[in-house]
């Protein structure tokens, strides 16, 4: 089953139509915006924006902040990325940087280091949500949350 969605997903990539491209061993210093999909399998030194998808090859990678729509990262990334639909962190990838994303997964043997922000659509606009393991502030969180219980409740 494993085998069958790996060549679902590459089907997926072949179908992709891909504007732009940085081939293996190619270097691009600056920042690039693209309104297509782009796929680097060489080295970018700057800021990536792109309307579609950004791919990242095993042998690419990015010394810069990127903005796209979905992401998916099999080389290195150093530095933010901000993803309005699906960053896939690819089990040969290594990201340096924080994200913000809607959907997020992180394959087996992938490396992160960084602080990662979930965004939810809504029809008020766009919420945001983080993880943060201090145990201090859950305390101060539930204490918070006491009090707040006890100024709802109404006296009789």
């Amino acid at each position: 089953m494993m085998g069958r969605n790996k060549n679902a997903n590459s089907g997926t990539d072949a179908r992709t139509k891909i504007g732009t491209i940085i081939g293996k061993g190619a270097v691009f210093d600056g920042n690039i915006t693209a309104p297509e999909t782009i796929r680097i399998d060489g080295t970018l030194n700057g800021n990536c924006e792109c309307k579609e998808q950004l791919i990242l090859g095993t042998e690419g990678q990015i010394k810069g902040d990127i903005n796209a729509q979905n992401v998916i990262i099999s080389g290195k990334v150093e530095g933010d990325i901000v993803v309005n639909g699906k960053l896939e962190l690819l089990s040969t990838g290594k990201l340096t940087g924080n994200i913000t994303a809607r959907s997020l997964v992180i394959d087996e043997d992938a490396c992160f280091d960084g602080r990662c922000t979930m965004t939810t659509n809504s029809t008020d606009g766009v919420t945001s949500a983080s993880y943060n393991a201090s145990k201090d502030e859950n305390k101060n969180d539930n204490t918070d949350n006491a009090s707040d219980n006890d100024k709802n409740k109404k006296k009789y």
